[in-house]
């Protein structure tokens, strides 16, 4: 349904965007995800029609939409600020939309309505100023007043970014089930990739303008194809050539290890504890092997009772490693 065709952007000599090329299907819920000034933002605001490519192009629905007004596109976009009116209500921000759309007032109320119910607003909300809800009720607003338009394409720019932890999760979750109810194709932004792993179909991991891997959250995560997605998502710890002899594995180029892949093992090798982060369901500790950091996630009682400085014994399956060539 969306088709990004070798997009390059530029802005005054800085390449934000490299010969980027994604297909993103129809219905999908597909996140753009990378650090910051990675060039994720930028194709989104490339595919809503805020920024012009100086080279290739962009489609939709077999469409070259390339240098197509943003209006003319189908999309909504939702913004990391949310861009609401300060000096407007909840309904009069939805409707916005509408209005200069010139829909009827009667039909522009029966459509605030119902899209409010669907993203969880009380009809005693709509009459309210923004300014009095909360963050997490200006986010649902902000996506309404997106929804409200009746968009084949969702845009979501970082939307949960400004909010704490717990609402968050309970956020995306509200989400994904509305992107699966309305199946509205969605294209979200963001950094963290717990929750790029939790939301999507699919994710694109972007480093520098350019794609370092496209595919599910299992085959990103699981199966990160470089040492830099291996790196950027979830925790991961490089193995040194002294870590890989003491632990018997083959030093054959880059070997990653994943923590959860780190065993507490009574006949592995000598560990010392440098650091421990209780997680509840797990213990992270921070280990020393062979004179090298080495990250160890486990949920035994054993891993919970360890403490800085004391000794222990872990092992790795050779079939859990990430391996790579060796980089220059």
């Amino acid at each position: 349904m969306i088709r990004f065709d070798g997009v390059r952007v530029e802005y005054e000599g800085h390449v934000a965007l490299e010969g980027l090329g994604l297909t993103i299907d129809e219905g999908e819920f597909f996140t753009l995800l990378g650090p910051s000034g990675c060039g994720k933002t930028t194709a989104l605001r490339a595919l809503a029609g805020f920024v012009e490519p100086t080279a290739g192009r962009i489609e939709i629905d077999g469409r070259d939409v390339t240098r197509v007004p943003s209006e003319k596109r189908g999309v909504g976009m939702v913004f990391q600020s949310y861009a609401l009116f300060p000096s407007m209500s909840v309904r009069e921000n939805i409707a916005f939309g509408l209005r200069v759309r010139r829909r009827p007032g009667g039909e522009r109320r029966e459509l605030v309505d119902r899209v409010a119910e669907q993203v969880g607003l009380a009809q005693g909300q709509l009459e309210r100023g923004v300014a009095e809800l909360s963050g997490g009720q200006q986010q649902r607003v902000a996506i309404a007043r997106a929804l409200v338009l009746e968009p084949r394409i969702l845009l979501l720019d970082e939307p949960l970014s400004n909010l704490d932890a717990k609402l968050r999760v309970q956020l995306r979750g509200e989400l994904q089930r509305l992107q699966r109810e309305l199946g509205v194709t969605t294209v979200y932004v963001t950094h963290d990739q717990e929750e790029a792993l939790a939301l999507s179909d699919r994710v694109a991991v972007l480093s520098d303008g350019r794609v370092e891997q496209v595919g599910t959250p299992v085959d990103i995560y699981e199966r990160s194809a470089s040492p830099f997605v291996c790196d950027f998502i979830g925790e991961a710890t490089r193995l040194s050539d002294p870590q890989l002899a003491a632990l018997g594995l083959a030093s054959d180029g880059e070997a990653w290890v994943r923590p959860e892949h780190v065993a507490l093992a009574a006949d592995g090798v000598p560990a010392v504890v440098r650091a421990t982060a209780y997680r509840g369901a797990s213990t992270l500790l921070e280990l020393e092997v062979a004179g090298a950091p080495l990250l160890a996630e486990s949920s035994s009682r054993a891993a919970v009772g360890l403490r800085l400085d004391d000794e222990t014994r872990v092992a790795i399956d050779e079939a859990a490693l990430l391996r790579y060539e060796r980089s220059s």
